[in-house]
């Protein structure tokens, strides 16, 4: 139940009506936690949800026309819910720091190179597209400290609900 709380909270969190520094978002985080704790027949409800909520901000939101770098961005949405499926059984802080990170990496290289390939704002050279990654970096920045902040917060959530619920446990009857 959680992890569709949390792909709600992702969706709702990139609307323009929830203020948020641009690329400051839950997606990544909702996307790994989804994969570690939701459903493995349920790995689409996120994937159609944000696919979705995508092209609703692109086309009646910020009036753009889709573009196949869109395809990008979705194969990275089903890239993260698979690498959530690999925290499922062996998940310790390392390595759901190491896919937050991982998240972030990804993406930043992905999208950034969807946007010099399918765009005209870059020239079609080496130079072009370290330009266009260079224009990247601050988005990167945010997208990076959102990313791992989210990741902590929804991963540590119902861990830190566990050693709260363990530690209200009666210890037992004491021996005469």
């Amino acid at each position: 139940m959680l992890a569709y709380l949390f792909v709600i909270f992702a969706v709702v969190a990139r609307m323009p009506f929830m203020p948020h520094p641009w690329n400051f978002t839950p997606v990544a985080a909702a996307l790994l936690y989804f994969g570690a704790r939701g459903s493995r027949r349920q790995l689409w409800v996120p994937f159609a949800l944000l696919a979705a909520s995508d092209v609703i901000l692109t086309k009646f939101v910020y009036s753009y026309p889709l573009t196949w770098d869109q395809l990008v961005v979705w194969a990275w949405y089903a890239a993260i819910l698979l690498l959530g499926t690999r925290l499922s059984e062996n998940a310790n802080w390392l390595r759901i720091g190491g896919a937050a990170l991982a998240s972030s990496v990804s993406f930043f290289v992905l999208s950034n190179f969807a946007v010099w390939a399918s765009g005209s704002m870059y020239p079609k050279t080496v130079s072009g597209l370290m330009t266009c990654y260079a224009a990247g970096l601050p988005f990167f920045r945010r997208a990076l400290g959102g990313d791992m902040l989210f990741t902590a917060v929804m991963f540590g959530i119902p861990a830190a609900a566990k050693v709260i619920a363990r530690s209200n446990k009666p210890q037992g009857a004491a021996t005469a």
